[in-house]
């Protein structure tokens, strides 16, 4: 009893796998994949076609094409081939909108039917650099990497020197496409002003290729000065000219001149960064000062001059060292009692001969002095000899008793 009903089953599942073979061997359709804003080409296989009708539809349902007149009026779909065994249509300028299944069905004693899905990839644009603040010496820059619109979702990669820098990376959802951002945040020098970053953009529709938008660090810092003494020695009547070098970003837009406790003279002429005196005096003698500020602080240098009136030649001048101020609303304050103060040259070639000839003037005089002083001990022992010898003769006289007629004699003892 039981056998009957599961034949009766097994006759109803291969009817309907006869069914479903047939209709798959009526009509086959190809899936198909296209960039978008190219064209597609959308293909319907007919098996055993014996004229009957043919309709091809949008996803929407929306017929195109009633065996081979324009249903529609799109303009973008073209009815390219319609023959027994294979009907197909082309979609020009193809959008993400126009994604999804596309019906090839034939109408004959029972309905056939296959479905073409088309997918539209979308590959990233040259992605954007966003900065969201200005990148200042001593602190942070933080930097982001945007892909606006892709699909499937673009990989972005940043890259400095050849090394990959580790980003914040976040993904959005517009529907059928995506936006994708990358973040990263670095510290920054003045010797960072100028380097070089990329951001990279990868997606399977390059084919390997990448999109790459570069990048390159605007580091904003105060400014420094340097004064480019002149290589000369100045004197009365030569003309002096100082140069100042000044860096900065942004570069200083205005070189203020001065001289410390003074005013510039007459004769002095500034042009930027240089300054120039001719017929130089005496009186030009002082500090003269080189300033320079933009917005994140202010700097300054100082050289002394010395103008000198004698042709021995004075020992070389040197700048001072450069003094850099911290930005604050007033000018920066110079102690003229800091002042390097600069004295002629002492003529060392003189002082030398005059010593020299001291010294040989006191070992003469000191030979002499010992000279004198030998010869005089040598004549008082001489006459002391002497004096002995005659002392021996009235001794002698004395002894022998001598009268008074051979004379008289005195001797001085």
């Amino acid at each position: 009893n039981l056998f009957i009903p599961i034949l009766l089953y097994l006759l109803l599942l291969l009817l309907l796998l006869l069914l479903s073979l047939s209709s798959f061997l009526a009509v086959q359709a190809e899936n198909v994949t296209v960039l978008e804003g190219g064209t597609a080409q959308i293909s319907c296989r007919l098996q055993n076609y014996d004229g009957s009708i043919v309709v091809i539809q949008n996803p929407r349902r929306q017929t195109l094409f009633f065996n081979g007149t324009r249903a529609l009026k799109d303009d973008r779909f073209q009815m390219v081939l319609f023959t027994p065994r294979l009907v197909r249509i082309t979609l020009s300028n193809v959008s993400v909108s126009d994604e999804g299944g596309y019906f090839c069905q034939l109408y004959t004693d029972s309905t056939h039917h296959q479905v073409a899905t088309l997918s539209v990839s979308v590959p990233p644009e040259t992605p954007t650099v966003e900065v969201k603040q200005d990148a200042v010496e001593g602190g942070e820059v933080e930097l982001t990497c945007v892909s606006p619109r892709s699909k499937p979702a673009a990989t972005l990669r940043w890259v400095r020197g050849g090394r990959e820098l580790p980003g914040v990376v976040s993904q959005q959802d517009n529907g059928k496409t995506f936006s994708v951002s990358s973040t990263i945040r670095i510290p920054v020098e003045r010797k960072d002003n100028g380097a070089a970053l990329s951001c990279e953009a990868s997606h399977p529709a390059l084919g390997g290729q990448k999109r790459i938008r570069h990048y390159r660090l605007d580091v904003y810092f105060a400014p420094t000065v340097k004064i480019v003494p002149p290589s000369a020695i100045l004197r009365e009547g030569d003309s002096l000219i100082l140069t100042c070098s000044v860096t900065g970003n942004p570069l200083p837009r205005s070189i203020q001149w001065s001289r410390i406790n003074d005013t510039l003279p007459e004769r002095a002429e500034t042009s930027g960064p240089t300054l120039q005196i001719s017929r130089l005096s005496q009186s030009h003698n002082g500090t003269y000062l080189c300033q320079a500020q933009n917005n994140y602080g202010r700097a300054a240098d100082h050289y002394t001059l010395l103008v000198y009136v004698t042709t021995t030649a004075p020992p070389p001048l040197t700048t001072t060292p450069v003094t850099s101020h911290p930005a604050t609303p007033t000018l920066p304050i110079f102690n003229p009692g800091a002042v390097v103060e600069t004295h002629s040259a002492v003529p060392y070639a003189v002082i030398g001969g005059v010593l020299a000839l001291l010294v040989f003037t006191v070992i003469c005089v000191l030979i002499i002095t010992i000279w004198c002083s030998v010869r005089q001990k040598g004549s008082y022992l001489t006459h002391e000899a002497s004096g002995l010898d005659e002392h021996g003769e009235v001794q002698e006289a004395f002894l022998n008793g001598n009268d008074a007629s051979q004379g008289k004699k005195e001797y001085l003892l």
